[in-house]
């Protein structure tokens, strides 16, 4: 089995905006800017190229979601400072979590309903439930 390559950008833009989260409350406004400025930018360039590879309409527009999120985050941590820039971090961090989410919610719908269209079943007579026939036929 494979990973899907919208699967592991989902988890990775999941973790990296759990951790700005972390960040913004962790650090000085100005240490979480800089450091949101990195993983946004990470964030969007992942998106972006996600969103120009991916074949189907909604990988597209889950990346695409994506990296309009990273991207407005990355311009707001180089525009505010103080509280602001601390509270718009925070806020681009569960912004990424809630787009990652909810395109890995999609994602494993999908994926759950081709598994279960797919599904095969055997035959009734075969299957454990039916009592097993006998070779000789009693007189």
């Amino acid at each position: 089995m494979a990973l899907s390559p919208r699967f592991a950008l989902n988890s990775i833009a999941l973790i990296a905006g759990a951790f700005l989260a972390v960040v913004a409350m962790a650090f000085t406004a100005s240490v979480a800017g800089w450091i949101g400025f990195g993983v946004f930018t990470g964030i969007a360039v992942l998106g972006i190229v996600g969103a120009v590879f991916a074949r189907k309409a909604a990988a597209k527009a889950g990346h695409g979601m994506l990296a309009t999120v990273a991207l407005w985050s990355l311009i707001a941590s180089l525009v505010f400072s103080g509280t602001v820039l601390t509270w718009l971090v925070f806020a681009g961090g569960v912004a990424v979590v809630a787009v990652a989410l909810g395109d890995l919610a999609a994602h494993e719908l999908r994926t759950e309903r081709v598994v279960h269209s797919l599904e095969v079943r055997r035959p009734a007579e075969h299957t454990s439930d039916t009592p097993a026939r006998s070779s000789h036929i009693a007189a």
